[in-house]
């Protein structure tokens, strides 16, 4: 989770909403990924799109059985649809996402075998985000 704050820190410093993922399988990380919708001027691309876009073409399958992904913030609706049909082994997220993320529908937005593990270094991650949207918010309010 360490690497996927350090993502998520990436992002931040790019101007966008900082979220982290990284993927592994078997100790081994696969990929590093954060947020890019601004960067690509493509809203499905979130860390975790990105992370499995990666892991898939890295282990030459569209499936992460096996693979555990960690990311910084739960994810929202549609990357767990992702996570979904590529069938992850394993979710590891911090912060929970009480307005947009996939909890809000059920667990069973993933695959039945999925397994999910939150809270791992959640006040970190959630901080970050505090600290991106009141500085967005204090840059638009100096603008009007």
């Amino acid at each position: 989770m360490k690497l996927a704050l350090a993502e998520a820190r990436k992002a931040a410093l790019a101007g966008e909403v900082p979220i982290g993922a990284v993927l592994v399988h078997n100790h081994k990380i696969l990929a590093k990924s954060h947020n890019q919708t601004e960067l690509l001027h493509d809203v499905t691309a979130h860390a975790e799109i990105l992370a499995i876009t990666s892991g898939s073409e890295f282990l030459g399958s569209k499936y992460l059985k096996n693979c555990t992904l960690y990311v910084t913030l739960e994810p929202c609706p549609m990357c767990a649809g992702a996570l979904k049909w590529a069938q992850l082994s394993k979710l590891v997220y911090a912060a929970e996402d009480v307005k947009n993320g996939f909890m809000k529908y059920g667990k069973e937005i993933l695959h039945p075998k999925t397994t999910i593990e939150f809270g791992l270094m959640s006040e970190e991650s959630s901080e970050l985000l505090q600290k991106f949207f009141e500085s967005k918010r204090k840059n638009s309010i100096l603008k009007s």
